[in-house]
């Protein structure tokens, strides 16, 4: 028999967002991995690996963590302990996962094949644990809960530590690199790593320390097989086409915060410091409106308003495509700023919450309880997502500086070039225009209480 729920307080709401920290990770992989191993001319350390090396490795790793996603969450599902179903798996993985961030800055550094098989190795190793922390985190959502704003309220204090922290890895990297490296940007760099992956670890330990899970989901535990449960996932029309839109989305969005670095060192001409200036103004605009979209979502579901936020997001993508080609370069303070808007309901608020209510919808209709499923095979999409993009990212870098493909396999470049950026800026405005056909089409249904 299921124990009775305990009411979701604020107090629990806030600590369940606290475990969000593993965002910082996420953020020095998308913007700090690629430009150590691609660094921009400016800064005191070379490249040592081809781009296409780089991409290869990088995609071998991220097969790793798709077949890791599922596994985990079905796992995660089936588990049964005194701290609950997903307490666990984060307790266990938050430790490695902060090793496997700092061991990228650290590789063999003798080119070819050594550097490619320890970015593979290391790379494998940081999806997997980002995986056990990841998966079962999210999955808390649904295991907590009793009602729609239940779910909208701990989606909203997960998107807003996770902008907050999400803004730290962002906004202090450029100032503690200075800080750390006294002109050494690589000892630098590897400085605020440290940092930044101890501080992700102790804010997973802190939720896992102060957040019941077992009292509040009330022994909640799946009896469901894997092929059943594979079955009951497979046929939710919901969960498919939100699954499409979801993954063309983070491709568009994970190439155009990656490329941000070089967007203001090489097209707007500032000092590597300047990454801290152009990130606050995003994410301070980004929490102004943090708010007004719960309240909005509270009286009109996700699919309109995450609509919106697609064609915000595609103009301002597709308009830094003309920042120093027609408008000034001062106009990309104003674009990032105005993608602020859309990226703090898009990237943060949406997700956790839209399949948070698909899976309450598949609990309420065919009683399954495999919530971690659902979130394992949506990290799946992710982490296919951040494949595709970290294939093309490389490639649409050096885009412009005529090199063939047997050039960049061959060949280490002097860095990215101008045309390769602005192309970067403009694959991700096609990528929302895509993500935004299939949200229009997504069936929305909210189960108001349970």
């Amino acid at each position: 028999m299921k124990n009775k729920k305990s009411k979701i307080t604020l107090s629990v709401q806030i600590f369940y967002g606290i475990g969000v920290s593993y965002a910082m990770v996420d953020q020095i992989f998308a913007q700090w991995v690629m430009t150590y191993y691609l660094p921009p001319e400016r800064f005191s350390f070379s490249p040592f690996l081809s781009p296409l090396f780089i991409a290869l490795a990088l995609i071998i790793s991220r097969f790793v963590d798709m077949v890791a996603d599922p596994l985990v969450g079905f796992w995660s599902d089936k588990v049964e302990s005194r701290w609950g179903r997903r307490i666990p798996f984060m307790f266990v993985g938050a430790v490695p996962l902060a090793l496997a961030t700092i061991a990228f800055f650290y590789p063999v550094k003798g080119g070819g094949i050594p550097s490619f098989l320890y970015l593979a190795l290391v790379g494998s190793l940081f999806f997997i644990f980002y995986t056990i922390v990841g998966a079962p985190y999210n999955a808390l959502i649904p295991e907590l809960s009793h009602s729609q704003k239940d779910r909208l309220n701990l989606s909203t204090w997960q998107s807003l530590f996770r902008l907050v922290y999400t803004a730290i890895a962002m906004i202090l990297p450029g100032s503690l690199i200075s800080a750390f490296g006294h002109g050494d940007d690589e000892q630098g760099l590897r400085l605020m790593v440290i940092a930044l992956s101890i501080l992700a670890a102790i804010g997973i330990f802190i939720t896992c320390l102060t957040v019941d899970e077992k009292k509040h989901s009330g022994g909640k535990k799946s009896n469901t097989g894997f092929k059943s449960s594979l079955k009951f996932i497979f046929k939710n029309k919901s969960f498919m086409i939100y699954l499409g839109g979801f993954f063309l989305f983070f491709i568009g969005f994970n190439n155009l915060r990656a490329s941000i670095n070089y967007f203001v060192i090489d097209i707007m001409l500032l000092p590597p410091g300047a990454i801290t200036t152009v990130s606050a103004l995003l994410f301070g605009v980004a929490a102004l409106f943090f708010y007004p979209i719960n309240k909005l979502c509270s009286r009109i579901g996700y699919r309109i308003p995450m609509l919106i936020s697609l064609v915000f997001l595609t103009i301002a993508s597709g308009a830094l495509f003309f920042v120093g080609r027609g408008l000034p370069l001062w106009f990309g303070y104003i674009l990032y700023g105005f993608c602020g808007i859309p990226v703090a309901g898009s990237a943060f608020i949406f997700p956790p919450a839209m399949l948070s209510e698909i899976s309450a919808v598949a609990t309420k209709n065919d009683s399954v309880q495999i919530e971690g499923l659902f979130f394992g095979i949506q990290g799946f999409v992710l982490k296919m997502a951040f494949l595709v993009s970290i294939a093309l990212l490389p490639i649409l870098l050096v885009s412009g500086s005529g090199l063939s493909f047997v050039d960049m396999v061959t060949t280490i470049p002097k860095g990215p070039d101008k045309i390769g950026i602005y192309r970067t800026a403009a694959a991700s405005s096609l990528f929302f225009i895509l993500s935004f056909i299939f949200y229009y089409f997504f069936p929305e249904e909210i189960v108001k209480e349970e």
